[in-house]
């Protein structure tokens, strides 16, 4: 498990809000538990593990393919009631493991169905069994509503038999005594009513005497009285004494069926669980597809290298709003160790800070990234993380007080698998001396070879890249002319803080800057001075490598396309090619079935008549025939390596090539459905149709072709 300093450390990074967002895509309780108990890994082969499950659900979810892991409902009191003697489940609780194992059955065919393409995801249910007696157990005594079967039990069938018949008979006996009643002008409007689970009739109040019956109630205004004819009394006793042994009939049954089905708890328990563990990957998934995420490749070794990475949340939210998201690159290694990184305040310094730890606790944690699938990531087994006011009331800490403590939590156990976070080293104290701090720090950490980033404003922490090995600086660009932050971080060099740009274009008096500019140190303001003209340079060569990056892409889309209509042309050519093919070996095939029913004839010609002669002349009409064919043939292959057909409709000029004995020519006239066409220097009258456009290869075509 990894450590972590502050406890709450993941917090201060917002992996929680990753959380929340994955408890949303999951459907069933048991992935909803796995999520609140997620862990991060710090071992290489766990990582890989998660994250190629997630990646392969991600290819399953892109196809069109459907995994059948559609099993949602949560079981967790069913299977605690399983496993309880004397526990009884009812009939719809009974059909919903019967659904589940189906359910897994489904699961365990469709990775048998697709052999082995998603491996890491057939791991899971490898050693999971189906049994079919289970579902064989519940149906024999439940149907598709959830109801207990007539068939279960010979005692059921009897019992809702007779109910059968008797309810026929109380029925025809209450419809009789109504129709008597309602002759008799007894009834009230509504004419029937159920009362204490009976029917009764509505019957006027003046007529209750007369009506003989149990009396169950009357109406709101008294008008009318509620009595069971007691024609039907003792029809509704015998009736309900049937209900109660219905009731107990069926609960044996259930008992006996829960009973029954106790024995597989441990399979359902499996089948459970298993639905909920390819739920928790399918929400990984999810997750990984609405953040355009890649699996990264793993290193056992700490360090991370992320191209086109972007902070998961804020990319979410730029999506709602239509809005890009600037991607950063960010490389932490053995050499390039801990990376300072400075510029304006607002200018996304703390954001791309965080991008790279909640990408680290992401992956550790089995979750695809935001970045582009060249990435990079280590492990790490440790995470710092020092972000916001961390100001103690109930301990009477001020923040730099609290900010140093820290620190020295960081220095004390600090290693080299450790990634720190630092945002603003060294604030809220006197520049010079919490600069002084701070460097110390810097230097302390660099030599226990943790890996980190950190944030600041100090020029003295700037220099260091050229000082301390291991140290490196990165900018966050800013547009000077607009006043604007360009989000967009360069590695290499330090950053102007531009706080007298800044102030310039916010309207502070004129007065006010110069004499701030005569108050800073002429080293410092220089430095910045420089640093602020660098880093202008860098945004105006960024501004050109995008143009000619745009116009690059636009080369390569016209090339693209270019290919794509020669490739089409290419295809088009050697489809009629095939055509013409197929004709050939078609004619060449029926004239070979021709061919060995004449020569059977000719055999039994020869065995019948006298004029040997005859057949022997026959004979050889036929093979001269076969000769003709296979010159024919040859001379559609030779004609194959010098032309290639086009497929197009023949004109005048055109060479063409005649489909049968594959004589190529030009065609120097029409004539509605016959042409001429000149054959060397003889010109002939054909039949139009008997021909098609051909046009000569070139030398490379044709090299290929002899090949």
């Amino acid at each position: 498990m990894i450590q972590m300093y502050p406890a709450k450390a993941d917090e201060a990074l917002e992996f929680n809000k990753i959380v929340e967002l994955l408890l949303h895509k999951c459907r069933t309780d048991a992935a909803r538990e796995k999520v609140a108990n997620i862990r991060f890994h710090t071992h290489k082969e766990h990582m890989e593990r998660d994250l190629n499950q997630a990646n392969e659900f991600k290819a399953i979810l892109s196809s069109a393919d459907h995994f059948p892991n559609d099993f949602t409902r949560n079981m967790q009191r069913e299977l605690k009631l399983l496993s309880i003697s004397g526990g009884v489940l009812k009939g719809d609780e009974l059909l919903s493991f019967s659904y589940l194992a189906l359910n897994t059955k489904d699961i365990l065919q469709w990775f048998k169905k697709n052999n082995d393409l998603f491996p890491t995801l057939r791991a899971i249910s490898e050693r999971v069994v189906y049994e079919k007696e289970i579902v064989e157990l519940i149906t024999t005594v439940i149907d598709e509503n959830g109801i207990v079967r007539d068939t279960a039990s010979k005692e059921l069938m009897a019992i809702r038999s007779e109910l059968g018949k008797l309810r026929y008979e109380t029925r025809r006996t209450f419809d009789s005594v109504l129709r008597k009643l309602n002759k008799s002008g007894y009834l009230a409007d509504i004419g029937e009513s159920f009362m204490n689970g009976r029917r009764t009739a509505a019957v006027l109040a003046e007529y209750k005497r007369i009506v003989k019956g149990i009396l169950h109630g009357e109406s709101d205004t008294q008008k009318t009285v509620f009595i069971e004819p007691e024609e039907t009394i003792e029809l509704n006793n015998e009736i309900f004494s049937l209900d109660r042994a219905e009731s107990k009939e069926i609960h044996r049954i259930l008992a006996q069926a829960t009973k029954d089905l106790s024995r597989f708890s441990p399979q359902l328990d499996t089948y459970y669980h298993l639905c909920g563990a390819y739920d928790f990957i399918r929400a990984r998934a999810l997750l990984a597809v609405d953040m355009n995420a890649n699996m990264p490749r793993l290193s056992p070794h700490p360090g991370t290298q992320l191209i086109k990475a972007c902070h998961p949340l804020l990319l979410l939210r730029n999506k709602q709003t239509n809005k890009p998201t600037i991607p950063l690159n960010i490389t932490l290694d053995r050499q390039n160790r801990i990376l300072i990184i400075s510029g304006p305040n607002a200018g996304g310094k703390t954001v791309s800070m965080k991008t790279v730890g909640l990408l680290q606790l992401m992956a550790q944690a089995g979750l695809l990234i935001p970045a582009d699938e060249n990435s990079e990531i280590g492990v790490f087994k440790q995470i710092m993380v020092q972000i916001g006011d961390t100001q103690s009331i109930e301990h009477e800490l001020s923040t730099y007080s609290a900010h140093l403590q820290d620190m020295k939590k960081f220095m004390e156990f600090a290693n080299g698998k450790t990634l720190f976070l630092i945002d603003e080293l060294g604030s809220g104290s006197d520049p010079n001396l919490g600069g002084a701090f701070a460097e110390a720090i810097v230097e302390d950490l660099a030599s226990k070879h943790a890996l980190g980033i950190i944030t600041t404003h100090y020029l003295n922490l700037k220099v260091m890249a050229g000082k301390v090995r291991g140290i490196f600086n990165g900018a966050m660009a800013f547009d000077e002319e607009r006043l604007e932050p360009l989000y967009r971080l360069a590695i290499g060099k330090p950053g102007s803080s531009y706080t007298f740009a800044i102030a310039q274009r916010s309207g502070l008096p004129e007065a006010v800057i110069a004499r701030a500019r005569q108050l800073t140190q002429v080293e410092h303001f220089k430095l910045d001075k420089m640093l602020h003209q660098a880093e202008q340079q860098t945004v105006k060569l960024s501004d050109k490598e995008k143009q000619l990056d745009k116009l690059i892409k636009e080369y390569e889309l016209l090339k693209h396309n270019y290919e794509e209509l020669t490739d089409k042309e290419k295809l088009k050519q050697h489809q009629a090619t095939l055509r013409l093919q197929n004709v050939i070996k078609k004619e060449e095939l029926e004239y070979l079935r021709d061919t060995e029913r004449k020569l059977k004839q000719i055999i039994q010609d020869w065995k019948k008549t006298e004029n040997k002669q005859e057949v022997i002349n026959a004979a050889e009409n036929v093979l001269f025939k076969k000769k003709q064919i296979q010159a024919n043939v040859a001379a559609a292959r030779k004609a194959d390596k010098a032309y290639v057909v086009t497929g197009a409709k023949t004109k005048i000029g055109d060479l063409v090539r005649h489909k049968v004995n594959h004589q190529i020519g030009t065609l120097t006239e029409l004539k509605d459905k016959k042409a001429i066409v000149k054959i060397g220097n003889l010109p002939f009258t054909v039949a139009i149709d008997e021909w098609v456009a051909v046009k000569k290869r070139e030398e490379k075509e044709m090299a290929k072709a002899r090949q």
